[in-house]
């Protein structure tokens, strides 16, 4: 388990600016799929202590919009990190093809350990451990790296006055420095609402392929910084039940770790309008596939 520590504490300041991007709008179809969860978890009872896996939630007021799963395996020391859109489709009594339906609604209803069975359920991954951070923490993890450099892709331009908080996009094109305050405008941008501006050709995806890009370059610039002083300073605005000593006194030893080391995956899965609703139906064989390759099952 201190392993695992070691990397993730690491690398929690980066996973945890992707707090506000979560602002999925994608589509499904009618009905959920799972991984049949047994057939993991019999593979890897015996190799449990080698690998932990923890849940990583970024809070919209009481949403859970970000959802990452990260699972570490302490023999490779590989980390893989697998985004949950949050329009993901499960089933639950009483549900059909309704809002509820949401992966991001189970927090808020059952919590931490009804998101914990869910996400065993559709991926077959039991999970160990969860941090959960808002805006506030968002901000204060780039701004205790110094920022982070990124290469915006185009002139990001979006105000929504009835957001919470509100919403006021205007990023110029180019490589730049994004500070806390513009990170989290930055990963939740997706689309323009002004004429003459443009956002991601692929949408959600493409987003989603920023969101990751932006987490790698994270890393490697709080790889360069004093850890402990960086997590100490992230730790207050976290909701976690890992200990700040143990946050602390783990990130002394991270000195020598590499960013190359953290895979990024997105949930296998289609979009579709159902019911004048958004979903995102993950696909449950590409899943199992991807979950057995993590998990390096033959």
């Amino acid at each position: 388990m201190k392993h695992f520590f070691k990397v993730f504490f690491t690398s929690l300041i980066c996973f945890s600016v992707i707090v506000g991007v979560g602002l999925f709008f994608l589509t499904g179809f009618n009905g959920g799929q799972s991984v049949d969860a047994s057939d993991i978890l019999n593979v890897i009872s015996g190799n449990k202590a080698e690998r932990v896996n923890v849940i990583l939630l970024g809070m919209e007021n009481e949403h859970s919009d970000t959802i990452m799963v990260a699972s570490y395996d302490t023999k490779t020391k590989r980390a893989d990190i697998i985004s949950i859109p949050r329009d993901t489709y499960i089933d639950r009594d009483g549900f059909v093809n309704n809002a509820n339906n949401k992966i991001n609604t189970v927090y808020t209803v059952k919590g931490i350990e009804g998101l914990k069975e869910t996400i065993l359920s559709i991926t077959g991954i039991k999970i160990d451990k969860y941090v959960t951070i808002d805006y506030d923490g968002l901000r204060a993890a780039v701004d205790a790296v110094g920022g982070v450099e990124v290469d915006v892709p185009f002139h990001m331009r979006y105000t929504d006055p009835y957001s919470d908080p509100p919403l006021d996009i205007n990023i110029p094109e180019g490589k730049q420095i994004i500070d806390g305050d513009n990170a989290m405008e930055f990963l939740r941008f997706r689309k323009t609402n002004y004429k003459g501006y443009s956002g991601y050709a692929e949408g959600d995806l493409g987003r989603i392929e920023a969101q990751q890009g932006f987490v790698k370059a994270a890393i490697k610039k709080a790889l360069s910084f004093r850890l402990p002083k960086v997590v100490s300073e992230v730790y207050p605005y976290v909701e976690t039940d890992f200990s700040l000593a143990e946050a602390s006194s783990l990130a002394v030893s991270s000195m020598g770790l590499s960013a190359d080391n953290v895979n990024f995956h997105t949930l296998p899965g289609t979009t579709k309008t159902l019911n004048g609703i958004s979903f995102y139906i993950m696909n449950a064989a590409e899943t199992k596939d991807l979950v057995y390759e993590i998990l390096d099952i033959k």
